[in-house]
């Protein structure tokens, strides 16, 4: 499932409504996480603070009733994309770093952590990462040869 240019348009728009709820200001609030819950019957994403107090909601019409296997890759790389977009905005809102933005499912189970906010940390996503244990072992073992 290829994100329609709509859906990209609602995804940005809800992001940029949970930046909006916490404008840059001196006094920064007091969280750890946003969750953003996706329904994959309802196309439904609601984002939820730590305490579950509901930000945003919005429908995404290309998620309703979506049963793809890979309904919730696609939905992680969309929502990446957006928040990676509005990275600028994002990271000004007044929240104490480090937050993340987190994928949960209809059960409130973690699915992935999208992007995370932080004044000395970067996360790089898992694609970038592949194959570097390996690497990092033939190194190793070539450093312990000499």
């Amino acid at each position: 499932m290829k994100a329609t240019e709509q859906t990209l348009q609602e995804v940005e728009r809800a992001i940029r409504k949970v930046a909006e709820k916490f404008p840059p200001s001196e006094e920064a609030t007091l969280l750890t996480d946003i969750h953003l819950r996706v329904s994959q019957d309802s196309g439904e994403m609601l984002a939820y603070d730590d305490d579950d107090n509901e930000i945003n909601r919005c429908v995404v019409e290309q998620w309703i009733e979506n049963k793809d296997d890979d309904f919730y890759q696609n939905v992680a790389a969309t929502l990446r994309s957006s928040l990676h977009k509005q990275k600028e905005k994002i990271e000004q809102m007044s929240i104490l770093k480090p937050y993340s933005f987190v994928l949960e499912d209809d059960d409130k189970e973690t699915i992935e952590e999208l992007y995370l906010v932080d004044d000395d940390t970067v996360i790089l996503h898992e694609e970038l990462m592949a194959g570097l244990d390996k690497d990092l072992d033939e190194f190793l073992e070539q450093l312990l040869k000499d």
